[in-house]
């Protein structure tokens, strides 16, 4: 049998932070920023707000912060709470194929702050554990970096989807900054392998989108992170194979129809495939609107063509939900999104305030946008696994506007990538509800600065009340 969980708990426990190489400590100040900062609108929301009460229902030793609030928690509540509100907005950053930072971000987060981690510290602990959730994604056929990984998944089943496998990375961050040797650090990934979520996450796009609990709860998976981590540190021992036998272990168990175990170590250490492609979210909505959404803003801004001037919409993106019944349905509903947008609403939490999915001309002008499937464009799509192509043809003042992209806005490496001063003016406006502006710019000088925060608990109080 192979030793793939043993070859991750290695490199978790043995990986430093001068082994990362410049562009893995760029992105992963980025993503860290990006995730703070949604988490922080999300407060304004209703599910945030229960998350916060329930977070202090739960309470416990104060060992870490919840976002925006004054009060510290246990770690596994500080994990939970904040695990949801990364993901309310569906506007945190797509990492292997879902929003793996919403389930390896809130574990490695909170323990940080327990342990008074550095920020060197912190960016290592996030940069493994995103590695790792992303490498078990591609091994599950969740994240395609190459055109061979999309031939081998051709015809294969999809069957449901999740992010368990992101556990195993949560627990490896988190692990680090606890000192986890690599034989703890292998019960620890054990342990959490087992304390995931049921692919649920396909489930709640097939049930309509209009519930609350989305993606399959990833706060309620962090807190099997963290525990997998406490439990581990005591000399609890976990499944240490978990990751070795592809007929009965993880993937099988967990429900996944797919796994090559080969490319979970696959160059691992000299090839950080989590930031091959990422997507920072520009819209506060699902991931497969954005190219049309782009394209919408390139027709509608250099044209200045106002809402009541637009006959009609045609976009290369089909609809997932059609009603409007909670924010979370508001994010997945197309012709919602594009109306929106084509007002010019502010991109953040404004697009789901309950003025805006009210608001009768944004409800009226639905009725004028259709969708529909856009075939491989230009260039050759299917040998470029970054290409999300986009269509949007728009007919006002008598004329039709057309616009076509290959990439989306936020996706790495490519001429469209996300940039710093995107990812601060993002977080400054996500931010600005919540906290006072002098917190505001003081967290961001030491976000951009992190590598040479000597305790994160610094950063800490300014991202709370």
């Amino acid at each position: 049998m192979s030793e793939i969980t043993r070859e991750l708990a290695k490199f978790a426990s043995e990986t430093k932070y001068e082994d990362l190489p410049a562009i893995v400590v760029k992105e992963t100040k980025l993503v860290l920023m990006e995730h703070i900062g949604v988490a922080l609108a999300a407060l304004s929301t209703d599910k945030g707000k229960m998350m916060a009460a329930l977070g202090r229902r739960y309470g416990g030793p104060s060992e870490a912060s919840v976002m925006g609030l004054g009060d510290k928690v246990s770690c596994c509540t500080a994990a939970m709470v904040n695990g949801e509100l990364m993901i309310a907005l569906d506007y945190s950053a797509i990492i292997s194929g879902g929003h793996d930072g919403t389930y390896v971000i809130p574990p490695v987060l909170a323990t940080a702050e327990s342990v008074k981690a550095s920020g060197r510290d912190l960016i290592l602990a996030t940069a493994i554990g995103l590695e790792i959730s992303s490498r078990i994604a591609r091994a599950v056929g969740r994240h395609n970096i190459t055109v061979e990984d999309m031939q081998r998944l051709k015809g294969a089943s999809r069957g449901l989807t999740g992010n368990a496998y992101s556990n195993l990375g949560a627990a490896a961050g988190a692990g680090r900054l606890t000192g986890l040797g690599e034989e703890r650090m292998l019960h620890a990934m054990g342990i959490a392998g087992h304390l995931t979520m049921v692919l649920s996450y396909s489930r709640w796009g097939a049930g309509g989108h209009h519930y609350m609990a989305k993606y399959g709860v990833p706060g309620w998976q962090s807190t099997g992170a963290v525990t997998a981590v406490l439990l581990a540190e005591m000399g609890y021992t976990g499944d240490t194979t978990v990751l070795d036998d592809p007929k009965r272990g993880f993937a099988n168990f967990a429900g996944y129809p797919n796994y090559y175990p080969e490319l979970v170590t696959q160059e691992l250490g000299r090839n950080w495939i989590y930031v091959q492609k990422l997507h920072y979210k520009p819209y506060p909505c699902c991931g497969a609107f954005h190219s049309a959404l782009d394209c919408l803003h390139n027709i509608i801004g250099p044209n200045n063509l106002m809402p009541e001037e637009i006959e009609s919409v045609k976009v290369s993106a089909g609809g997932m939900s059609t009603d409007l019944g909670s924010i979370s349905a508001a994010q997945f509903n197309m012709q919602y999104n594009m109306a929106v947008a084509a007002h010019r609403i502010t991109k953040g939490v404004e697009w789901v305030d309950p003025g805006t999915m009210k608001n009768a001309s944004i409800l009226e002008f639905m009725k004028k946008v259709t969708g529909q499937a856009f075939p491989a464009v230009g260039r050759g799509v299917e040998n470029d696994p970054k290409a999300r192509p986009g269509k949007a043809e728009v007919v006002a003042k008598g004329k039709t506007f057309a616009n076509e992209v290959l990439y989306r806005r936020g996706d790495t490496f490519t001429d469209v990538a996300w940039t710093e001063e995107y990812a601060v003016a993002k977080f400054r406006h996500n931010s600005e509800r919540i906290l006072t502006k002098s917190k505001v710019e003081r967290a961001v000088e030491m976000l951009r600065g992190l590598e040479r925060v000597e305790d994160i608990s610094r950063i800490m109080r300014e991202v709370t009340l």
